[in-house]
């Protein structure tokens, strides 16, 4: 079991005890040391600059999925007994820890699912409130969009201010993304983006795996939703503009299940997240437009083509954008799903840099010879064999339309593969 605390600066520990890391919310700690380390040191700065007054259950899931994040970066996958399942023991130091144990069991339940890790989790009181003092700025806006600076937000952010929606656009800041995400953002509008930071800071190897990384994402989403104008009954609505076929992921073999199977935002996730939102008095409404869409018809689908033409080449997709020296490798998975998407749309691509193995018919990938695997998988034992029991989780008409989901993006697959003289 690995035990971390997460504290704000007032509840710093008096004594740091071996086999225990500790984490500081909020800001650096004054203490160095190789089990100390700190996360989301910028975040007050960043809302009072952007004049958002969040509520205190705003401000607690923030500090939670700060605290997840950085103990998904510290905790290392290769210590556990199988080299990926880890039993972590996570204390947060909250405003309103009450609130937030009632609904633990969820919670806890949400990160098996998400990340494939056992958690249990504890809230202890802060002795000193986390208060944001800014005058608070509304803008003309009337939903929260999120903005990764890849192809489906870009579509998502096009389409609703095409549909004459006024989104507030939320970035996470990745290296290499920064730059496309503000391009993006600029180009549909005026003072409508909140572009925040989640840095983890800590002694010694990070765990590059981060199947919890996405948790803080909408965090920010949330917060930024308390910088609108809310409806008649005081609820938002965050914007998801993720394509069905990554959503749900369905793993393309049997080795895909843990490591190589994200589930960022996957109907389950989804909905944990908004049973526990709604539960403590969090009133927004999570939306994805595009969840019955594989990406390719959600580029051929756009509202405005000339637009999407316009900033597409910009747009970052690759798994390995950073290893490769900030250019898409043009071989792992989503990818690969990327230039499947520009045949389906008949859309020419012009990726910025281009892709660093270009003809797939010579590329020596995993995640190539496992798209070829599933595609024939599915050519002679049929889709309802390949998803398994991987929908199980939905009935009826939502199975229905999941089902052609997997179906039809495994068909843009093969069409790539076809494309490339792969099959």
């Amino acid at each position: 079991m690995s035990k971390v605390i997460c504290y704000p600066h007032s509840s710093e520990p008096r004594k740091f005890d071996d086999g225990i890391t500790y984490v500081e919310l909020l800001s650096n700690p004054t203490k160095k040391g190789e089990n100390r380390g700190s996360v989301g040191a910028t975040l007050l700065t960043e809302i009072r600059r952007a004049g958002i007054v969040p509520t205190v259950e705003a401000i607690d899931f923030a500090l939670i999925a700060f605290s997840i994040v950085a103990t998904d970066n510290i905790v290392l996958r290769k210590n556990s007994p199988d080299g990926w399942t880890r039993r972590i023991d996570l204390t947060i130091f909250l405003n309103d820890p009450d609130r937030w144990t009632s609904v633990r069991d969820k919670m806890e339940s949400m990160l098996r699912f998400l990340s494939g890790d056992f958690w249990s989790l504890s809230f202890l009181p802060m002795p000193v409130k986390t208060e944001i003092n800014t005058k608070s700025r509304l803008r003309q806006a009337d939903c929260v969009c999120l903005l990764s600076g890849g192809m489906d937000s870009l579509v998502g952010a096009i389409d609703l201010v095409s549909s004459t929606r006024s989104p507030l656009f939320v970035s996470q800041i990745v290296r290499g993304d920064s730059d496309s995400q503000k391009v993006f953002a600029a180009r549909l509008g005026q003072d409508n983006h909140c572009q925040w930071s989640c840095s983890v800071n800590k002694q010694g190897e990070p765990e590059n795996s981060t199947r919890a990384r996405s948790i803080m994402f909408f965090a920010f989403a949330l917060l930024a939703s308390y910088g609108i104008e809310r409806d008649s009954q005081g609820r938002a609505e965050i914007i998801i503009p993720e394509n069905g076929y990554m959503s749900l992921n369905v793993p393309l073999d049997s080795n895909r299940i843990g490591s190589l199977s994200t589930k960022t935002t996957h109907p389950i996730y989804m909905a944990y997240l908004h049973e526990i939102w709604n539960e403590v008095g969090i009133n927004v409404d999570l939306v994805l437009p595009y969840k019955n869409k594989t990406k390719g018809e959600v580029l051929l689908e756009c509202k405005s083509q000339s637009t999407l033409i316009e900033c597409l080449s910009q747009s970052i997709s690759c798994g390995k954008y950073r290893r490769h020296g900030y250019q898409h490798c043009g071989t792992c998975v989503p990818c690969l799903i990327r230039r499947a998407s520009f045949l389906k749309a008949g859309l020419k691509d012009n990726t910025m840099k281009g892709y660093k193995v270009d003809n797939l018919k010579y590329a020596l990938s995993e995640d190539v010879n496992a798209v070829v695997i599933a595609v024939k998988y599915v050519e002679q034992y049929g889709v309802d064999s390949f998803i398994k029991s991987n929908l199980s989780f939905a009935t009826g008409k939502e199975r229905i339309l999941y089902r052609g989901v997997v179906l039809r993006g495994i068909e843009e697959l093969e069409a790539l593969l076809k494309a490339h003289g792969v099959i």
